[in-house]
């Protein structure tokens, strides 16, 4: 007996679990990139709570924990206007724990601690910084173990979802934009034309990166910009999941469905989850949260759609995602 307790003992401590690192990227050069990893580690020991704060619920991980042997699939997300990698860490931490390396970046300009106005012009490089963090990653191993080179997705919410739509292969019509929003001027991205330099001609130039091998969009925003024929054309399958209850700028029709229309049926998926919002697919929120954002006017952040709890509508948005995953980024056989 006390021969089996000791082995079940060394199996749990051996058991891999969850590490976490940030890592800074060309810090001091033209476009400094701050991203998070999450990955399969081996330690279990000194395991932390993790970007928790007054309002949001944080996640336990072991910060810089060595990695786990083996070639693990690469997930990366981008986080949607005035964002962060914390807005999708729940998610994040879900995955590494199932086997996957995630890696989600700041995006310059476009992010809660960074609104400089000449990174937020330059959205035609938000799909160029998930392909810097590939290449990191892909080039070294010690941050977070090997990658699997053939089995690497990309995930995005709101402006993230227009992200990945980009790095898949969409093609952007200024033209086609600004049409869209003549006829659609609620659409919450129309707002950002100035802000994003929307008219700036660079924005159609092709983002793809043929690495990707499927991608996620969560309630995508700024989609009808893409032209039907380019998502027609994308070849890789997609997972596009839509929040059901409109905040007043981003009715699910018109972004989602948008996509819904167009991408070839035979390889996209299509949920429209009733009682989400656009906010949904943020971190929970903690008891009181509410009456703490309201003060700022952002108490939006933490509201729902239905009688459902935030942590059932994140059960179910990851169950479609892991099930996506494990059916579009099958395992090789060695």
């Amino acid at each position: 007996m006390t021969l089996l307790c000791l082995l079940f003992s060394s199996l749990a401590y051996a058991a891999p679990v969850v590490g976490f690192k940030e890592i800074d990227l060309d810090k001091d050069g033209l476009r400094p990139l701050k991203f998070a990893i999450w990955y399969p580690a081996k330690k279990q020991t000194h395991a932390e709570m993790i970007a928790d704060s007054r309002v949001f619920y944080g996640f336990n991980a072991v910060r810089n924990g060595a990695p786990e042997s083996g070639k693990h699939p690469l997930i990366v997300i981008s986080h949607g206007y005035g964002g962060t990698w914390r807005n999708l860490s729940w998610l994040a931490t879900d995955l590494a724990d199932r086997g996957y390396v995630v890696a989600a970046p700041n995006h310059p300009g476009t992010s809660a601690f960074n609104r400089d106005p000449h990174h937020a012009a330059q959205l035609a490089l938000r799909p160029h910084d998930l392909s810097r963090v590939i290449d990191v990653l892909g080039a070294n191993s010690s941050l977070a173990g090997d990658i699997d080179e053939e089995r690497i997705a990309a995930l995005g919410h709101s402006l993230g979802g227009w992200t990945v739509v980009a790095l898949a292969g969409g093609h952007f019509d200024t033209t086609l934009f600004k049409e869209a929003c003549r006829m659609n001027p609620i659409l919450n991205a129309c707002g950002l034309a100035s802000t994003l330099d929307l008219g700036n001609p660079g924005l159609e130039k092709s983002m793809q990166d043929r690495r990707i091998k499927a991608f996620i969009s969560l309630d995508g925003g700024l989609i009808r910009g893409f032209t039907s024929q380019s998502l027609g054309e994308i070849a890789i399958p997609s997972l596009i999941i839509g929040a059901g209850t409109d905040v007043g700028d981003m009715p699910v029709a018109l972004e989602s469905g948008y996509l819904h229309a167009f991408l070839p049926k035979a390889g996209s998926d299509y949920v429209e989850i009733s009682d989400a919002m656009h906010f949904s697919f943020l971190q929970r929120c903690k008891p009181g949260a509410i009456a703490i954002l309201a003060g700022e006017g952002q108490d939006i952040l933490c509201k729902d759609g239905g009688n459902r709890s935030r942590e059932e509508i994140h059960h179910q948005i990851a169950d479609l995602v892991i099930a996506f995953l494990g059916k579009n980024l099958p395992k090789t056989t060695d």
